[in-house]
């Protein structure tokens, strides 16, 4: 099972969002992003480093699962996305139109 820690699921997720954001300017139709809800499934792993403390790394739903020795747990987060625009805190737009590759 490859792990995958929730930090870099929400980091991707920014760039991702970013990567929207960029493409909304200059386009005629935009979308306001409102809140949003990610769900994952989640394994905790307590590490004896003193600086780890316990991670949670984000599983794939049909990977490992049969493992008897995992513990999984479904999270879910609801992110508010805002950026700041001039010193100010806004909602961003995203644009609606496909990258290449993207369908």
């Amino acid at each position: 099972m490859e792990k995958i820690e929730l930090a870099d699921v929400i980091r991707n997720l920014r760039s991702e969002l970013d990567r929207a954001i960029d493409g909304a300017r200059g386009q005629r139709l935009q979308f306001d992003l409102g809140p949003i809800e990610l769900e994952v499934s989640v394994s905790l792993e307590q590490t004896d480093d003193v600086k780890a403390g316990i991670k949670f790394w984000v599983v794939d739903v049909g990977a490992g699962l049969n493992d008897k020795n995992i513990a999984t747990q479904r999270l879910k987060l609801t992110l508010t996305p805002t950026i700041d625009a001039g010193g100010q805190r806004t909602n961003p737009r995203v644009s609606g139109q496909a990258v290449p590759g993207e369908e």
